[in-house]
């Protein structure tokens, strides 16, 4: 599990003043969701800025009390000016670094963690850019060439990490929007926008694709919901699909068969995966000895652990530890969005251009 960075005072140059609006139920439920795959609940930030002005634009440090596991109702794009580490954006994990340049939709939860020495503080790490849907939508109704862009925000639904010189040119329009006034100031937030429009394909990596796809509904919904809450409660503990099937208040070929339907996976399969997925994060992210890891997503036996993580990774565990991100191999893990395929951890980490 990640450690939590100690909080520290923000610095930031930040605005104040917006009424917080609230979240649609159905982007609750996603950050719930997130949180439980990633152990970790994802904290509603408020965005706020001045009466005066339309959008949030600010700088921090890290650590700080703003730099953390969060989820919001505006688009962000986020800057990333010096230091490398991990990302978590929706379920996925990856590396960043300096010159990094991110576009997040609403309600994906997301977080950038640092690689610190003790005590060590990343000066001014972080340049963030914040609007809304009604703001754009306004925008665009007495400015018709923004539609250009809304396809961009539509796609932002996955989390875009953008590259090469799309990211190069954001990031400049980034900076500029701090040391602007006026409506000089909304002239770079547009740049950006249209910038992140124009971006061939090979400079943008989607991130969660599907993931946060409209669910499954009706018993569907209800069964992959409770047997996911229940395989996060009991990742590293023994599994029961009787447990997960009494708490969806099914029989258990009644819930076997709505899983399978909604899921795509048995559920055997899908804690199968989950614990594979995991066991990558733990290996990537921390020192536990492998045998530790192996407890820790529910293996008691060791020599099955290798082999399962053989069979889903295509390698052994130690050997996936010992290479970099962007060598890893790709492996599968499950869909979460109740239905459709997306790209594993692995396979996003290799793509990402940092």
């Amino acid at each position: 599990m990640f450690q939590i960075a100690i909080m520290r005072r923000i610095r930031l140059i930040g605005r104040m003043g917006v009424v917080m609006k609230p979240l649609p139920d159905e982007v609750e439920r996603r950050a719930k969701l997130a949180a439980r795959f990633l152990e970790r609940p994802a904290t509603r930030e408020v965005i706020r800025h001045l009466p005066s002005e339309s959008f949030r634009w600010l700088e921090h440090d890290y650590p700080s009390e703003i730099a953390r596991w969060n989820y919001h109702p505006e688009y962000e794009v986020h800057l990333i000016r010096h230091g490398t580490g991990s990302y978590i954006i929706g379920d996925q994990i990856g590396p960043f670094g300096p010159g990094q340049v991110a576009l997040i939709g609403p309600g994906i939860p997301h977080d950038w963690m640092s690689d610190l020495q003790p005590d060590e503080v990343v000066h001014n790490r972080d340049v963030v850019l914040q609007f809304d849907d009604e703001w754009f939508d306004n925008c665009a109704i007495t400015m018709p060439e923004l539609n250009s862009v809304r396809g961009l925000l539509e796609s932002s639904s996955r989390g875009i990490i953008f590259g090469g010189a799309t990211a190069s040119r954001a990031a400049a329009e980034l900076e500029l929007i701090g040391t602007a006034t006026g409506a000089r100031r909304i002239s770079h937030v547009f740049a950006v926008l249209a910038t992140f429009a124009e971006a061939p394909a090979e400079e943008k990596s989607f991130i969660t694709r599907e993931w946060f796809a409209t669910p499954e509904q009706g018993d569907g919904k209800l069964a992959v919901e409770a047997g996911l809450s229940y395989i996060f409660d009991n990742l590293s503990s023994r599994i029961r699909m009787s447990d997960a099937a009494r708490l969806a208040h099914m029989s258990e070929p009644t819930f076997s068969k709505y899983f399978k339907r909604a899921s795509g996976l048995t559920f055997s399969a899908m804690v199968k995966k989950l614990r594979i997925a995991n066991a990558c994060r733990l290996l990537a992210q921390t020192d536990d000895p492998i045998a530790s890891v192996s407890l820790g997503v529910g293996y008691s036996n060791l020599a099955n652990f290798n082999r399962q993580f053989h069979a889903e990774v295509g390698m052994t565990p130690s050997g996936y530890r010992k290479m970099d991100a962007r060598e890893r191999p790709m492996g599968q893990t499950p869909s979460l969005d109740l239905g459709t395929r997306r790209p594993s951890v692995l396979e996003s980490a290799a793509r990402i251009p940092v």
